[in-house]
């Protein structure tokens, strides 16, 4: 298995983070293993867009939450990495604590 659950929606409250606030986040690696994705589907040509991430982030968001790892944002930055057998992304990720 590529991730370590694959969930359809986030479990986490409302973070209301901005793009802007993302940003401000240094990326730091993580293991594909540890992530639980926030969505069940992916469009396949987003995943083989060679120019995908032209006008988003570059890094994937993660949100921290009671030990979670949480994709929020990037699914298809983390499978075409699992694709090239890659282990790991670097990603921006939020710590919520409550």
């Amino acid at each position: 298995m590529i991730f370590k659950a694959v969930r359809d929606g986030a479990p986490y409250p409302d973070h209301h983070t901005t793009l802007k606030a993302w940003a401000e986040i240094p990326p730091r690696p993580i293991r594909l293993a540890d992530l639980i994705t926030t969505k069940r589907e992916l469009a396949l040509d987003k995943l083989l867009a060679e120019d995908s991430t032209f006008y988003g982030d570059l890094f994937p968001h993660v949100v921290e939450w009671k030990g979670g790892l949480y994709l929020e944002d990037g699914l298809h930055r983390a499978l075409r990495a699992a694709l090239q057998q890659r282990n790991q992304i670097h990603a921006r990720v939020l710590v919520i604590d409550n």
